[in-house]
């Protein structure tokens, strides 16, 4: 039996008749031209125009509601009642004053708040004795209400600025000591023994290894611990208070002033996005090194 071998195809590309080198270079040229997704051709919205637009909407809803009489004055003031109050309270002092006081004590609060976090967390997190003394004593403290405490601390430090420093501080604590905590026992204990391989010490291990690891959770801490430093002067400053953002919405509420609470209210949340603001660019400044997804 014989078998029959059939010629070879001929599948290369063939060059038409007449065309010359030319053609051929710009039909080669236009095959390997790259094609541009469709998302990158699309017209892209700034990023700051999007992060305004829902506080944008939501203000002119405001608006809309207060203007066909869904939110009456007694409920809720108007956006242009609320500004012009603010200019009001701006051009008399009562503002500016009322925010520098607020804004020392929460200041004072999270300097404390967070010298005390971060030192009971290292010595929790670096040392099994330190853990032994401290945590169990601090898990317990921090299932107990610190809004609870006020009384407590009327009736230990009377009734000036130290009971409502102390609440800060109090509020500030937990939160910070919780991440710092967590973010020393989460190091990788592959880059211990790297670092003990190099020929570190154990203060060297500390500062160069335990440290940087631990950083993004107590810069997280920060940032939680920020939020509930001004939850806790709301508290304190609504308790035997003579000045400050709490004692203006205190005053307001007796006159029955939803404009005057409204602006407080306002201040609060651009102090607090202002504050949050300054972390994250601390945040974006010491972790350099430590790329992360950003989001698309």
């Amino acid at each position: 039996m014989s078998i029959s071998h059939a010629p070879p195809t001929d599948i290369s590309p063939k060059t038409p008749p007449g065309a010359d080198s030319a053609g051929t270079g710009s039909a080669a040229a236009l095959e390997l031209e790259p094609i541009a997704a469709s998302s990158s051709r699309r017209t892209r919205v700034p990023r700051w125009l999007r992060r305004t637009s829902g506080p944008v909407a939501l203000l002119a809803l405001w608006q809309v509601l207060s203007a066909t009489g869904v939110l009456t004055s007694s409920v809720l003031a108007s956006p242009g009642r609320v500004s012009q109050v603010a200019r009001d309270l701006i051009a008399d002092g009562t503002l500016p004053t009322a925010m520098g006081v607020s804004l020392q004590r929460v200041a004072l609060g999270l300097l404390f708040g967070t010298l005390i976090g971060t030192a009971l967390a290292l010595a929790s997190g670096l040392f099994h004795v330190g853990e032994d003394l401290v945590d169990a004593s601090v898990q317990m403290l921090r299932t107990v209400p610190f809004v609870g405490l006020i009384p407590l601390f009327i009736i230990w430090f009377g009734i000036g600025e130290t009971p409502k420093i102390a609440v800060i501080t109090l509020g500030v604590t937990f939160p910070l000591y919780l991440n710092v905590y967590a973010g020393i026992r989460s190091v990788d204990s592959q880059l211990i023994e790297a670092g003990e391989s190099l020929g570190l010490s154990r203060w060297g291990l500390i500062r160069h290894v335990v440290l940087p690891g631990a950083l993004p959770g107590a810069m997280t801490g920060l940032r939680y611990s920020l939020g509930i430093a001004w939850l806790a002067l709301v508290f304190a400053e609504q308790i035997n208070a003579d000045s400050g953002l709490g004692f203006v919405m205190v005053q307001a509420r007796d006159f029955l002033r939803t404009d005057v609470i409204v602006v407080c209210l306002v201040v609060y949340a651009f102090l607090g996005l202002i504050a949050d603001f300054i972390v994250r660019t601390l945040e974006r400044l010491l972790l350099q090194w430590r790329p992360t997804f950003t989001g698309r």
